[in-house]
């Protein structure tokens, strides 16, 4: 079963390679996501808060992904101005944007209390 699983993980890592080396966004949110986590120990949330930070910020870097994947496909459809392609690519940004937001949202409510609490020390 190892066998059918082993290149199948291959390809996915080729695939986060090449959203590194390509997509400054992903970095982004890679860099972000690696703060976040930092923080998480700094200021020792619990566990299921915790989870929630990892769990948000890897549905955003996964939605990225997956937005560079259908720019990607649409570039190869055409080169050309099409409407439809552009509205394709800006519903996958805006997919973006919506999970970053309600990201942010939960996790200012979660880090907010430890952050006023540690401020106010």
């Amino acid at each position: 079963m190892l066998y059918k699983w082993w290149p199948n993980l291959r390809y996915a890592v080729l695939g986060m390679e090449i959203a590194w080396r390509n997509e400054p966004h992903f970095r982004s949110h890679v860099i972000a996501s690696a703060a976040l986590i930092v923080l998480s120990f700094i200021l020792n949330i619990s566990a299921l808060e915790f989870a929630v930070i990892v769990l948000s910020c890897g549905f955003v870097i996964a939605i990225e992904v997956l937005n560079t994947a259908l720019e990607e496909l649409c570039d190869k459809h055409t080169k050309e101005h099409d409407p439809h392609i552009a509205r394709i690519k800006d519903l996958a940004a805006a997919a973006v944007l919506i999970s970053s937001i309600f990201a942010a949202i939960a996790q200012a409510v979660i880090f907010l209390p430890y952050i006023i609490h540690y401020v106010s020390r």
